[in-house]
């Protein structure tokens, strides 16, 4: 079953963004995120396939209106959430 991050060969989503982006954050809390995520994954919470597959499981809407990085915070949230290390709506605010 094809997920909301599937969509290779679908119509609609207009053309792809090809301009030459050097940067690798934007904004200081997306840094943070990469920080979080890696030191969350280097203490074993998580690994990679978790952590990709709580991105592909997103409701599409929120999926597709979330940047990058908020994807990758919403995805962590979630497995913190389920793995018990944080309590349900915790980080909410």
């Amino acid at each position: 079953m094809a997920r909301i991050n599937d969509v290779g060969g679908v119509e609609g989503f207009g053309p792809v963004d090809i301009t030459d982006d050097t940067e690798p954050f934007h904004a200081d809390w997306e840094a943070r995120v990469f920080g979080i995520w890696n030191a969350l994954r280097a203490q074993g919470i998580f690994n990679l396939n978790e952590f990709r597959d709580a991105i592909e499981s997103m409701p599409p809407r929120e999926y597709l209106a979330a940047s990058y990085y908020e994807r990758w915070f919403e995805a962590i949230s979630a497995l913190l959430e389920r793995k018990g290390v944080i309590e349900p709506g915790e980080l909410d605010d």
